[in-house]
């Protein structure tokens, strides 16, 4: 056993400092990067932001959606591309899977069916474990000009590992997520933001990308990540609760206890919650609990008031620390540490 008392930060617990900006107008602001991979042929040009795997969120329509910006989705494990004729843009989303032999077929049958399809996920909770390492070995070796996304991990030793084992984009992120219960079963986790800074310096040393994954509640926690050297940043409850992640899902009405208006909600939940198991996997295991929350979230329409809203917080903060472009942002940050206590006063009371 053994302690380590190095200050670990969260996007609480920091602000980027203003800095002097040359820039006349938001609109002058570049957020489309152009990124190369370490093993995967194919260049990629977008807004680096992801629509998570997670039920709700990674849809064939939310895919369709956000390429319209330029933005990236990662498909939820459920959507089977084998009985999919019409597809989005290729550039703009990936297939998932997990590490199961059965996988390795879902992978083979959506190749077939669509060749030129050029993004992997491979997804697990728990991105430390050597058959992970393996299997991420075994996908490259099959499709060695593929782009390879993996996680997660939240260490620089296991993010190089995942690197040499054949990822171009490694996930960061355990327990940050807003229906994650990772860190309250388990006590393992890592503060979100010190995962990134450490992580994306591990990985960039080797040629190869992060995705910030998880713990990202508005705008300015999305240029936080993005400020602590993440390549792109995956969301999932920001994306969760409009039509384009609905299908069929559940909307319901609820009674505001206070002012007696009824609004619509939609039902989330976390992809190893309860209500995932009993989905997919016919009930939680033995041996296992649940790392996740069932929640019902405000119905909120159509995705793009949401995107715009992204976008704009993210060009108004390069224009608060001098950033012409997202990929200068890490290059313009300082950040100030905040005092938290008084942090969580001031989110309570709204002043």
């Amino acid at each position: 056993m053994r302690i380590e008392d190095g200050i670990k930060l969260d996007f609480d617990d920091v602000l980027l400092r203003p800095k002097r900006s040359t820039l006349g107008s938001r609109a002058e602001v570049l957020l489309e990067r152009t990124f190369t991979f370490r093993h995967g042929k194919a260049p990629w040009t977008g807004v680096p932001i992801i629509a998570s795997n997670m039920d709700g969120v990674g849809t064939l329509e939310m895919a369709e959606k956000l390429s319209e910006f330029s933005m990236f989705t990662t498909l939820a494990k459920s959507v089977d591309l084998t009985t999919v004729e019409t597809i989005p843009d290729v550039n703009h989303f990936s297939i998932s899977i997990g590490i199961k032999d059965a996988d390795v077929e879902t992978l083979h049958k959506a190749f077939k069916k669509h060749p030129n399809m050029k993004f992997i996920t491979i997804d697990v909770a728990n991105g430390y474990s050597e058959r992970f390492g393996d299997f991420i070995e075994k996908v490259r070796g099959l499709y060695p000009e593929k782009i390879i996304i993996a996680g997660n991990v939240v260490t620089a030793d296991m993010t190089q590992e995942l690197v040499l084992r054949g990822a171009d984009i490694v996930k960061v992120g355990i327990g940050p997520g807003s229906v994650c219960t990772t860190r309250i079963k388990t006590g393992v986790g890592y503060p979100q933001l010190s995962a990134i800074i450490e992580c994306a310096d591990a990985a960039h040393g080797l040629g190869a990308q992060i995705i910030a994954d998880g713990g990202c509640k508005s705008p300015g926690d999305v240029a936080k990540a993005f400020a602590a050297g993440a390549d792109f940043v995956m969301l999932g409850g920001m994306f969760a609760g409009h039509d384009e992640g609905i299908e069929g899902r559940l909307i319901s009405e609820k009674q505001d206890f206070f002012t007696g208006e009824t609004k619509k909600v939609v039902t989330f939940y976390g992809m190893s919650s309860d209500t995932a198991m009993d989905i997919y996997n016919d009930g939680m295991a033995w041996y296992r609990s649940s790392e996740g929350r069932t929640v019902q979230i405000p119905y909120r329409g159509n995705v793009e008031h949401t995107v715009r809203d992204i976008l704009g917080g993210l060009r108004s903060t390069c224009t608060y620390i001098g950033a012409t472009k997202l990929k200068d942002v890490p290059k313009c940050t300082s950040f100030i540490r905040v005092n938290k206590q008084y942090n969580d006063v001031f989110e309570k009371h709204d002043l």
